[in-house]
């Protein structure tokens, strides 16, 4: 059983384990989720911070016997001959043990190890919980003598479990910052995000076929920048992509040839208006993945008769890009595409586009009932992430 620590919006997390894992996953409170599964790859995940391996499960337990099953576990693997200087890491999630109490479990390991011959080295907590900075720089779950212990609560239930790794925000971040061409005027789709719509259409279009897609087709018909094709690539994935402006073709052309140190694809990229354009290889494809037309970027709330104008445009392009794809696409090819919302930050309520309610009108089921929202808390644009597949012809 793997335990996955869900990222600042654990919806979404969430839906990518339930696309990847379908019937093997089991919310457990608010930040994470568990996964029937005997092994998982966190760097393959977008929603997830942190994985660990379910060691102990424990009920009604106190503090003192969750401390006594973790300084007895790890003192004793100290002194493991294999195994050079042991470093742990502690984190408790949505428990009541204070930040002082983790700090003495990690002083009687050291102090228990240093007596049976062996040492530890503890990383010192300034929070109940190691940030996955930390997690990540000092590799715990990547190696024998280097882990995360991590307790976690849900009601009645204590989970001990061991780091098998943390997301590595070091290589998302050179993906993100150091590729050759970026433009904020467009906007810059977090590549983070772009994994989790990658995962969640892929999960779903394994659910269509029962079976694991090697090497799956992917098109992304507003491909900006190449952030979803570089993350798509990087799975495995044969891509394309399109887009209406020739410049936004060029930066991607561009991106994946720093990626892939290849100008391979550099005809799968191609100029194209989505709501009228013809993929001839439209009927091969696993997936369209994509962040469509957001409107214009706000700093504040638009009034109403300003948000309605912007909501009709965005509405009347995205609505017809997906009558357009439709009957190009085969049964079997699942969509997951980023639509805006707007947030009234003052009211607390999102305002999200007219084709929602109309969707299987335009030839779609939608699969994610509840709201997929991604945003930063000081964006009034936020991402309306939605699963879809081609309603089946009667």
């Amino acid at each position: 059983m793997i335990l996955c620590i869900l990222g600042r919006q654990p919806e979404l997390g969430l839906t990518e384990l339930e696309s990847l894992y379908p019937g093997k996953v089991t919310r457990f409170g608010s930040e994470a989720a568990l996964v029937n599964i005997d092994h998982l790859d966190i760097q393959n995940l977008g929603g997830s911070q942190k994985a660990a391996r379910v060691v102990y499960n424990l009920y009604n337990a106190k503090v003192s016997e969750i401390s006594h099953k973790i300084i007895d576990s790890y003192s004793k693997r100290a002194i493991r001959k294999d195994l050079s200087k042991l470093t742990i890491g502690i984190s408790a999630y949505n428990t009541n043990i204070k930040i002082t109490q983790i700090k003495k479990i990690g002083a009687a390991i050291k102090f228990n190890a240093k007596k049976l011959g062996g040492t530890v080295r503890i990383i010192p907590n300034n929070d109940p919980v190691l940030n996955t900075a930390t997690s990540h720089h000092n590799k715990l779950g990547l190696r024998e003598n280097k882990k995360e212990i991590i307790i976690i609560q849900h009601n009645s239930r204590t989970i001990i479990a061991e780091s098998i790794g943390a997301q590595n925000i070091t290589a998302l971040a050179k993906r993100d910052q150091t590729r050759p061409k970026r433009d904020a005027f467009v906007g810059m789709l977090p590549p983070k995000l772009a994994l989790m719509m990658y995962n969640m259409a892929i999960g779903k279009s394994q659910s269509i076929l029962n079976k694991k897609l090697n090497q799956p087709a992917i098109l992304d018909p507003f491909c900006g920048t190449g952030v979803i094709l570089q993350e798509a690539y990087l799975r495995g994935a044969k891509i394309y992509g399109t887009d209406l402006n020739p410049k936004m073709v060029n930066y991607t052309q561009q991106n994946i040839a720093w990626l892939t140190k290849s100008q391979a694809y550099k005809l799968h990229i191609q100029q194209g208006d989505a709501t009228i354009h013809t993929w001839n290889y439209a009927n091969e494809l696993n997936a369209v993945i994509c962040e469509t037309y957001l409107g214009q970027p706000f700093n504040s709330t638009p009034n109403p008769t300003k948000l309605e104008q912007v909501k009709g445009n965005c509405n009347n392009i995205i609505s017809n890009f997906l009558k357009n794809i439709h009957p190009q696409i085969n049964q079997k090819t699942a969509l997951c595409i980023a639509i805006p919302a707007w947030r009234d930050t003052e009211f607390n309520t999102i305002h999200r586009l007219p084709l929602i309610k109309y969707i299987d009108k335009l030839g779609y089921n939608l699969h994610n009932k509840n709201p997929l929202l991604y945003f930063r808390e000081n964006q009034i644009v936020a991402r309306d992430i939605l699963i879809l597949t081609k309603i089946k012809s009667r």
